[in-house]
């Protein structure tokens, strides 16, 4: 089997792509499994971290790269599930324990034993992946498979984000950052499909141009330093009642001062920094709300397949790369020039 392994930490040297075992039809606890063939999968901001670092994050080396993915069921151990070879899947990427109170409790994403795809776990930056059938999903229809496999990270967590966390109402305005990115672009998508009104960010004007093209009503580019004004302008005064913010310090004085009275800010990332200034008497005052999010659960990834079936909602794909040519699917999202997804083919 060919795979991606992450080998080493600290460049794109220490990603290697070579040949291996079939993942197994059991874990280490004699569970069954589901082995899928992968036809597609994705990239995410977690792959730079795990090429570059890794810190804070339990694995062991060499390991298979990646997060989210699709293909089909290649083969099913007794017992695993009602799954049949040739179907077309989509992944869950977080594997919970499934029996402590958060799982039992519906939020398997809060599970202290969780272990994510590409993190904790082999992969899907490779021709096979195997994991429990809890885990394994129905593919849209309507989407090819490097579209299904961009829903497994990048929707999931904006589906959890917008509905789960922060409420949105179709009435109310979000105002998103980093849009290009995939999570934000999927976060555009998802506020749109309610009717709510989205007021996109970037420093790229070309970005913003593209955003309003899939639906954006209104754009603000970042750098003037008169950003929070702006987006006050565009709401007669008032703010917006939800931020969705996944870039960290560099914004989080805007975020937070572009928050109507009691809004909401829900935050999935740090890419530039993990310690802003808290702005505390602005959060009592206005009495806002700031919450954190990643991923969520298969029941809200359930939830979201039938929304995007329904909807026939389409994820942005920006390029399109074999798993032989991973170094330059890793240099393109390095680069944060990408409009949506960075897709990889296994060749299976």
């Amino acid at each position: 089997m060919k795979a991606a392994y992450l080998t080493g930490h600290g460049g794109n040297e220490v990603v290697t792509v070579g040949e291996g075992p079939l993942p197994p039809l059991h874990d280490a606890q004699g569970q069954p499994l589901v082995r899928v063939r992968l036809l597609a999968s994705t990239l995410n901001q977690v792959d730079l971290y795990m090429r570059n670092s890794g810190a804070g994050i339990t694995h062991s080396l060499p390991q298979i790269m990646g997060l989210d993915g699709a293909g089909v069921v290649d083969a099913v151990a007794p017992g695993a599930g009602p799954w049949q070879p040739g179907d077309a899947v989509v992944l869950h990427p977080g594997v919970s324990c499934g029996h402590c109170a958060y799982c039992l409790g519906g939020e398997d994403v809060l599970c202290t034993q969780i272990r994510y795809l590409g993190e904790h776990r082999d992969g899907t930056l490779a021709e096979f992946v195997s994991l429990p059938a809890r885990n394994v999903f129905a593919r849209p229809p309507h989407l090819s498979p490097v579209q299904a496999a961009a829903l497994g990270v990048n929707h999931l967590t904006a589906w959890r984000m917008l509905f789960t966390k922060a409420q949105l109402k179709p009435w109310e305005t979000v105002l998103i950052f980093g849009i290009g990115g995939g999570v934000s672009l999927a976060g555009l998508q998802l506020a749109k499909s309610v009717g709510a009104r989205v007021i996109a960010c970037s420093r790229d004007a070309h970005k913003l141009e593209k955003a309003r093209a899939l639906g954006a009503d209104a754009t603000v580019q970042l750098g003037s330093g008169q950003e929070a004004k702006e987006v006050l302008a565009l709401t007669q005064g008032q703010g917006v009642e939800v931020v969705f913010e996944n870039v960290g310090a560099a914004v989080w004085p805007i975020a937070m001062k572009a928050l109507a009275r009691g809004g909401r800010l829900v935050t999935c990332g740090a890419t530039t920094g993990d310690q802003p200034g808290a702005d505390l008497r602005r959060l009592f005052i206005r009495q806002l709300q700031v919450m954190g999010s990643t991923l969520g659960t298969l029941s809200e990834f359930r939830t979201l397949l039938d929304w995007v079936q329904h909807h026939a909602l389409v994820p942005v794909i920006d390029s399109h790369y074999l798993l032989d040519e991973v170094h330059a699917a890793l240099d393109r999202l390095s680069s944060g020039a990408q409009f949506g997804k960075v897709a990889l083919h296994s060749g299976a």
